[in-house]
């Protein structure tokens, strides 16, 4: 069996661009969200004509769109995720533009009649409702307030949960600048984790769990929670998540 140390290692050895969540099998576990984002996503893109997709990762998702619009575009701030993005997406025709998660997006007024956007780091709706054409759709699917609490809050201790993931001020706020909302669902879903190494990884992929999280830093933590997990077998947490779907006016 391996010692805490040998897992550590393990953990920090993993390469963590992108969004391909397929490392964790055998490792880690997260129910789905009953709604299907990917589905949703393909059957809007195969009516669109003008489509980006923001903050898209490596691409993993947009790539699976079984017909991408005739314009297919892409933004992405982090380079090595650009990158994978680029490659990804050549195969149907989509175009990855680097940009920061909070910067302006560069294109034109209505430049597209769909944006997409799955699991943002941060949502730009002033830039949303800027670059949609009139009768334009929004389709997200986004992280809920409070994910992953029971973890972040073994290493941290105990933390208030915020408002800037909310769905209902992702409402309020959609709809002050001439979006619609169509539908919004959020679901809690359950996640196990089966030993410290998929912990790690998941810490060093999905940043914003534990902002500023390293395996020195948090080491006490780590090797507690290590032997939480060889007594249980599973730690288990859950991730909130909501999907918006809006329409811009006119």
């Amino acid at each position: 069996m391996a010692t805490f140390e040998e897992l550590v290692a393990e953990g920090v050895a993993v390469p963590v661009e992108g969004w391909d969540f397929s490392w964790f099998a055998g490792r880690a576990t997260e129910q789905r969200p009953s709604w299907g984002y990917a589905r949703l996503m393909g059957e809007r893109m195969a009516r669109a004509d003008r489509a980006v997709d923001l903050q898209t990762g490596g691409g993993e998702v947009l790539a699976g769109v079984p017909k991408p619009p005739p314009v297919l575009v892409a933004t992405e701030g982090w380079r090595p995720n650009a990158v994978l993005a680029r490659q990804r997406l050549a195969a149907v025709g989509g175009v990855v533009v680097e940009v920061g998660e909070a910067a302006d997006l560069p294109f034109v007024d209505g430049a597209f009649d769909l944006v997409v956007s799955r699991h943002p780091v941060t949502v730009r709706w002033d830039e949303i409702a800027r670059v949609l054409a009139p009768g334009g759709t929004y389709l997200s699917q986004q992280v809920g307030p409070g994910s992953v609490r029971e973890l972040a809050e073994f290493l941290t201790g105990p933390r208030p949960v915020g408002r800037a993931r909310d769905p209902e001020r992702a409402r309020a706020t959609a709809t002050a600048l001439g979006l619609d909302v169509r539908d919004l669902r959020s679901e809690a879903l359950r996640m196990e984790f089966f030993d410290v190494v998929a912990v790690i990884v998941f810490l060093r992929k999905v940043v914003w769990t534990v902002p500023g999280f390293t395996v020195d830093g948090y080491r006490d933590r780590l090797l507690a929670l290590h032997r939480r997990i060889e007594r249980d077998g599973l730690f288990v947490a859950h991730s909130r998540r909501y999907l918006f779907e809006a329409r811009k006016r006119g």
